[in-house]
């Protein structure tokens, strides 16, 4: 018989996780080309923190970016590396509901592995969308 306990976290993980595989350079020093990110739908973003977000040129694809500011209109949003991303810069400041969760982990590649909520974590786009126990999603530098 499986504990009532693990049954909660299987569905909390579910449906509160989400993995992400990075691809190019917009959120670099802080995240790399190939690193593997959680991204957590519990808790309201704060300035500092890493956010993976629908991309407003391109609604099925994701950008992780820092959020730099918190305004009543929504969140301003920048990549680490601001010579190659595009962010709040380009299309303005981005409505909360756009937000899929906040980037907290990086579990791959392993000299890397470690908690992203310290202050100088970065982003790439995210390409597609799955909860952890579906697999991860792969992230574009935009």
């Amino acid at each position: 018989m499986v504990p009532a306990a693990l049954i909660v976290v299987a569905v909390l993980a579910r449906t509160c996780l989400r993995r992400v595989k990075v691809e190019g350079t917009s959120m670099m020093p802080t995240l790399a080309h190939g690193d593997r990110l959680v991204v957590t739908r519990i808790g309201r973003p704060r300035v500092g923190d890493l956010v993976a977000l629908s991309d407003p040129a391109e609604p099925t694809r994701l950008l992780v970016k820092r959020v730099v500011a918190v305004l009543p209109a929504g969140l301003e949003v920048r990549g680490d590396n601001q010579a190659a991303s595009r962010d709040s810069r380009t299309f303005g400041v981005v409505a909360p509901s756009s937000v899929v969760g906040k980037a907290v982990y990086r579990y791959f590649p392993p000299a890397r592995v470690g908690s992203l909520r310290q202050p100088g974590a970065s982003s790439g786009t995210l390409v597609g969308d799955g909860s952890a126990s579906e697999g991860h999603r792969s992230v574009a530098g935009a």
